[in-house]
């Protein structure tokens, strides 16, 4: 009875394995993906960089003399034109001093006619006998003495007028004022005390940054001038980027960093960069009228280079190897690999092998559907 049981059981179980091992195995589910076609368009020749953004000219005023500051004529953060005054520091002093050095050139000058006066008179006398020699050498130096101290007398002059235009202090350049460091009442003191306010000229500006030194060929190569976009690090909108122009190639580049130091100079009108700010920058060298770009995202790394994934005409995923010329944004420019018109996987390469069938569910470039003839076999 038992045998017979374990004889069906064993039976059954042949026949099921027979049915399983009878059956074909079904083709692999298609790989969904998003594709895009290489193109050929104009684009940009552009170097990307992170700039820092400095004041053409700044400039920390400070007092030439020493004394009490009665005066500020300007507030924090107005913007002074060159020459407009600034503080005025208690001129008396300066205006007494002024007195008595024309007071001091007036009384020696008159001395000093006096001695050359006489000292004609005893060169003459000397002549005739009528006095010594060193009687006639006595008086040309007492003269000469007292032209030496009228020209002495008329340096103390200019610099007693000198201190006196030192008390109102003016604006070197045009600029916007910073920070108030003294006000009035305080005592001034030359050469100790720090600036009185530091001056930043932030129209025109400029925004410094660095490229690789690998790309300074390609700059000398092209005719200038070369157009500099900069948007500041803070601001999301690229269509509010200044516009400006490359000043300055330095002349070495940096060993340490392997980059080249350059310089971009804006109008900056409306203020949109300040003085100490990040700025991303844009060096536009050319345009390349028939570049093949795709997707920045359709391209990938591997060990053997970069690559992407092509969907042939019968629905299948290809590798093909490429060489990138350059990023753009959201565009990879092709020097070689591809041809224009191609489609190439921008979205479920991970999920893709070599001949793998693809679904296509949508398409990133104008003029694709999400259902193309190319998802079928």
């Amino acid at each position: 009875m038992i045998v017979h049981r374990w004889n069906r059981l064993f039976m059954a179980a042949t026949a099921l394995l027979a049915a399983c091992g009878g059956r074909t195995a079904g083709p692999p589910p298609k790989v969904p993906v998003t594709v895009a076609r290489a193109e050929r368009r104009a684009v940009p020749y552009e170097v990307i960089a992170t700039g820092t953004v400095e004041a053409i000219r700044t400039v920390d005023v400070t007092s030439q003399i020493n004394g009490m500051l009665v005066r500020v004529r300007f507030q924090e953060g107005d913007e002074v034109a060159a020459g407009q005054i600034l503080f005025e520091i208690d001129a008396r002093p300066f205006a007494a001093a002024l007195q008595q050095a024309q007071a001091n050139l007036s009384r020696d000058v008159v001395q000093a006619e006096n001695a050359a006066r006489d000292a004609a008179r005893y060169k003459t006398l000397a002549s005739n006998a009528t006095v010594t020699q060193e009687d006639y050498q006595q008086k040309q130096a007492v003269a000469d003495a007292a032209t030496a101290t009228v020209r002495a007398d008329s340096a103390a002059l200019e610099l007693a007028r000198l201190n006196l235009d030192y008390a109102t202090i003016r604006a070197p350049i045009s600029g916007r004022a910073g920070n108030i460091e003294i006000h009035e009442g305080n005592q001034v003191r030359s050469g100790t005390t720090g600036p009185l306010v530091t001056l930043n000229q932030v129209r025109p500006i400029l925004v410094r940054f660095a490229i690789p030194s690998s790309q300074l060929p390609e700059l000398r190569r092209r005719p200038g001038p070369f157009r500099v976009l900069a948007r500041a690090g803070g601001s999301r909108d690229s269509s509010q980027a200044a516009d400006g122009e490359l000043s300055f190639i330095d002349n070495h580049v940096d060993t340490a960093t392997g980059t080249v130091l350059l310089k971009a100079r804006f109008a900056n009108n409306d203020r949109q960069l300040w003085p100490g700010e990040f700025a991303d920058v844009r060096l536009v060298l050319g345009v390349e009228q028939d570049a093949l770009v795709i997707p920045s995202q359709a391209v990938m790394n591997g060990q053997a280079g970069t690559y992407v994934f092509i969907v042939t005409d019968d629905g299948t995923a290809q590798q093909r190897p490429v060489d990138v010329s350059r990023t753009l944004d959201t565009l990879t420019v092709i020097a070689r690999g591809i041809d224009p018109g191609m489609m190439v996987v921008t979205d479920g390469q991970l999920r893709l092998t070599p001949n793998a069938k693809v679904d296509i569910r949508g398409a990133t470039s104008e003029g694709e559907s999400s259902q193309g003839t190319s998802s079928h076999p």
